[in-house]
């Protein structure tokens, strides 16, 4: 028995007919109110068509039309559609009529429909493939889920033919496969039904990775994921593309790292193969490419169980992505902010924004700056009662703008505990960024100890002028999960530590942190980036405890 084909989604006025006849492919567009009648009346004229076509050939195709349009009703096949052995009278709606398990009867051949099948609308594999490194396609699946899909990978021979690789969503190229294409052979599925099977074939062949990377020797940390009260947590500035290609870094900024290792595609293999192995449960990422977050990082951890959100800053084209493990937590809301335009129009910063607008220059800094609070409730699915507060930022990078620092973080730590008391009551917080502050600076203090003083040193980081002095308090009991270590960005020009993990201590403890890479790894390729490392920063890695 052949098969119809029906498209048929309630939030649309029309729906589709496919089904082959005589033949060919034939689409029909019709509307779901339409009756079935009418329907069935287009199917044979198509019939018809296609059969004098068919007689005709190709010159005489117009005539077969209008022949069609003039045969007589009684030359037309019998046509009906059946539940059963029951028709369906021809007043009913096309779309409450083309249901799954239907069958057309066209004459004497049968079709047997099929309601809303699977079906893959993207298939593509990644511009870039290194051996060593996981492979994971991108793709679109309407009627059915990603998980429910088969998947088989397919390797180019050498003689040109193709043979079996793989099973799976993801695949990682071993080094004999240096030099050859690889095809992906999907079958989109919702769980009882497989569709149309589609083909992916890569740009390009496999390309032979770095040796070793900086990260290898931290996942023999990971290897096991947390479990029970452990959750572990990673904060990662993975350097976003458009800072990594201008003239500045591959002259000024980074002139030590090969041109290749910049790029995008290159980098973007090592980021996916480090993040993962860290097998986190939450992972916040700072300078994520609005592309590499939906082409290429999404896809990826969605493969592993993984939920993506992500936050543009500003007009831009990076922003900020937070990832949370769905096996471990589910989604309870989200709160983003941008800090200047918070500061500037919500009520709850007034008595900040006036203290502010006694500087003028202040003021117009703090509030034309993009800079981004990434804010998401998260609710254990193992405990219930326990939920978290992950917030993800990266702030005002410039060295001397501590003091603008000090009003983000102000508004940012207002936001959170108007989340935390009034939205969220007794929730804990987890702060990951790269805040661009030192363990010595005002910002740090004032996030560990909970306030500053008018008269602190940053407040003046940019000189007299711009000095705009005030006392600043929060409520949150933080401290640095992963301590004061040495750097945590580290190039040519600079090593320092930026990136933090602040958790909140009423509620949580470290239970481990992760070490990082030996420093002469660090320095092998004389700073950072390099062909083994995708980023300036280096990712902070620990496991928290519940209390």
């Amino acid at each position: 028995m052949q098969t119809a084909v029906v498209r048929c989604v309630p939030s649309e006025t029309k729906m589709t007919i496919a089904l082959e006849v005589c033949g060919g492919r034939r689409r029909l567009e019709r509307e779901q109110s339409e009756c079935l009648r009418a329907a069935l009346a287009r199917i044979a004229h198509h019939l018809l068509k296609a059969q004098a076509g068919a007689r005709k050939g190709k010159k005489g195709a117009a005539q077969a039309s209008a022949q069609a349009q003039e045969q007589a009703p009684d030359q037309a096949p019998a046509i009906s559609l059946y539940v059963g052995e029951q028709a369906i009278p021809g007043d009913t709606s096309n779309a409450e009529a083309w249901q799954e398990g239907a069958e057309l009867r066209v004459g004497s051949v049968h079709y047997r429909v099929q309601r809303n099948p699977p079906g893959l609308t993207l298939l593509a594999l990644p511009a870039s493939m290194l051996a060593g490194f996981p492979v994971c396609p991108r793709l679109q699946v309407e009627f059915g889920q990603a998980a429910d899909c088969s998947f088989e990978w397919l390797q180019e021979t050498e003689a040109g033919r193709w043979e079996h690789a793989a099973y799976g969503r993801v695949f990682t190229p071993p080094p004999d496969l240096v030099g050859r294409r690889l095809k992906l052979r999907c079958c989109p599925g919702d769980g009882s039904r497989l569709g149309p099977e589609s083909e992916a074939l890569s740009a390009g062949p496999v390309q032979l990775g770095p040796e070793a990377c900086t990260f290898d020797g931290r996942h023999s940390f990971t290897q096991q994921a947390a479990a029970g009260s452990v959750l572990r947590v990673v904060s990662y500035n993975i350097l976003a593309d458009i800072y990594a290609q201008t003239e500045l870094s591959k002259t000024t900024l980074y002139p030590y790292c090969p041109p290749h290792a910049l790029h995008a595609h290159y980098r973007e293999n090592l980021v996916k193969k480090e993040v993962l192995g860290y097998q986190a449960d939450l992972l916040c990422l700072q300078e994520v490419d609005k592309a590499l977050f939906n082409y290429s990082l999404r896809p990826a951890l969605d493969a592993f169980g993984y939920q993506g959100l992500f936050r543009l800053k500003g007009k831009q084209h990076e922003g900020l992505a937070t990832f949370y493990r769905a096996s471990r937590f589910q989604l309870l809301s989200q709160h983003d902010v941008t800090l200047g335009q918070a500061l500037a129009s919500d009520p709850l910063h007034t008595h900040l924004l006036q203290d502010v607008a006694a500087n003028p220059s202040v003021q117009e800094k703090v509030l034309h700056r993009s800079t981004t609070l990434q804010v998401c409730v998260l609710q254990s699915l193992e405990d219930p009662s326990r939920k978290v507060c992950v917030a993800n930022t990266h702030l005002y990078w410039h060295p001397k703008g501590g003091h603008i620092r000090l009003i983000q973080i102000a508004v940012a730590f207002r936001h959170l505990q108007q989340i935390t008391s009034e939205l969220h009551p007794n929730t804990p917080i987890i702060f990951c960024g790269d805040f661009n502050s030192a363990p010595s600076s005002g910002l740090y203090d004032f996030v560990t100890k909970g306030s500053i003083l008018p008269d602190h040193q940053d407040w003046t980081s940019n000189g007299e002028e711009e000095q705009c002095r005030m006392a600043l308090t929060h409520s949150f009991k933080l401290g640095s999960a992963c301590g004061e270590p040495a750097y945590t960005n580290y190039v040519g020009g600079f090593q320092g530590c930026l990136d933090y993990i602040f958790m909140d201590e009423d509620a949580l403890e470290v239970d481990r942190v992760i070490p990082f890479p030996p420093h002469e790894e660090i320095t092998r390729h004389l700073a950072l980036p390099s062909v083994s490392h995708p980023s300036d920063h280096i990712a902070l890695v620990c496991d928290l405890k519940w209390k």
